[in-house]
């Protein structure tokens, strides 16, 4: 089941909201607000602080009564928590293993990133353009669990569970039982490939299982369109499908980059950033052989460049 995907705010029942961004390639995330009788949980703010800014006059409808008075960073990438600083009167909570992750990767040296020369560089500028950082005060969790964390919004249960390492170290999701809804961070991209930035990839496979035992109807994704358990069995069967052909060629005895280059994404390669294959691969490998020196991410980036035909890319996204 996808529903509209618009930008905006989106209604789904049971005080559960969701703030959409299409098309949901790189950095054009999802938010989610559960609003109380008289307060509400935001979970994730954006990227930088005029999209935070224009999600938060968009919720005022709903926040004008009942104020955001906590915010959840479902894990430590900048799309899910630079504009934590317009918020910084609420308490702000994210994993331990998240909160550690912020201070590496702060906007400065994202934008940094546009400023390098090569392949790498070109392509952080095009997929980072439309995102401003000249006033980001980076603004970090001021409460911090691991597990689990069980919060009360007057009376609501939201569920904070701890599934990470799987994209990056401290993936969280935010479960509301009573509305049967789940905000699950980059744990989904939906109609986009994932991305394993910290892995082991067998991790994020078990995640997308734990979601599927969940009583939910309705599937707030980190990026892509509003979904139900279908989409967590689409992300499950591409991460699985990753997995084993990958596992295959290692055992073959391929290089990691031999088997990016040999596995055959099929439908899979219809999905937008499908070159994110290389880090994925990557991830395996990493996991089958953790002696194997780590690739740093401006190779990365140059590598999905290579699979994508940069420059011959989609154009820059807009809002």
């Amino acid at each position: 089941m996808l529903r509209e995907y618009t930008k905006g705010l989106h209604e789904i029942g049971d005080g559960c909201f969701a703030w959409l961004q299409p098309d949901g390639g790189w950095g054009w995330s999802n938010a989610g607000l559960i609003a109380g009788k008289g307060a509400s949980i935001l979970v994730d703010t954006l990227f930088d602080v005029p999209l935070t800014r224009t999600m938060l006059d968009g919720m005022k409808g709903v926040t004008a009564t009942r104020p955001i008075t906590t915010v959840v960073n479902t894990h430590s990438n900048g799309d899910h928590w630079f504009g934590n600083q317009l918020l910084r009167d609420a308490e702000i909570i994210a994993s331990s293993a998240a909160a550690a992750e912020m201070p590496v990767a702060t906007a400065d040296l994202i934008a940094a990133l546009r400023t390098l020369p090569g392949r790498a560089g070109d392509f952080a500028r095009q997929a980072f353009a439309p995102f401003e950082w000249s006033d980001f005060e980076a603004t970090f969790p001021t409460r911090t669990f691991d597990g689990r964390l069980a919060l009360d919004l007057d009376g609501i249960e939201v569920q904070l569970i701890e599934l990470g390492p799987a994209h990056t170290a401290g993936d969280t999701i935010a479960y509301v039982p009573a509305a049967r809804t789940v905000f699950t961070g980059d744990l989904l991209f939906i109609g986009g490939t994932p991305i394993v930035w910290a892995g082991p990839l067998s991790n994020w496979v078990a995640a997308c299982d734990f979601m599927l035992g969940l009583d939910v109807d309705h599937v707030v994704p980190g990026h892509g369109p509003i979904t139900d358990t279908n989409g967590i069995r689409q992300v499950r069967d591409y991460l699985t499908f990753v997995d084993e052909q990958a596992r295959a060629r290692f055992a073959a005895g391929m290089t990691a980059d031999e088997a990016i280059a040999d596995i055959a994404l099929g439908d899979f390669g219809r999905w937008s950033e499908h070159g994110r294959i290389a880090p994925n691969v990557l991830a395996v490998y990493y996991e089958l052989d953790p002696t194997l020196d780590r690739v740093d991410v401006l190779s990365v980036l140059g590598r999905i460049a290579d699979i994508e035909g940069f420059p011959h890319i989609p154009p820059i996204r807009t809002a």
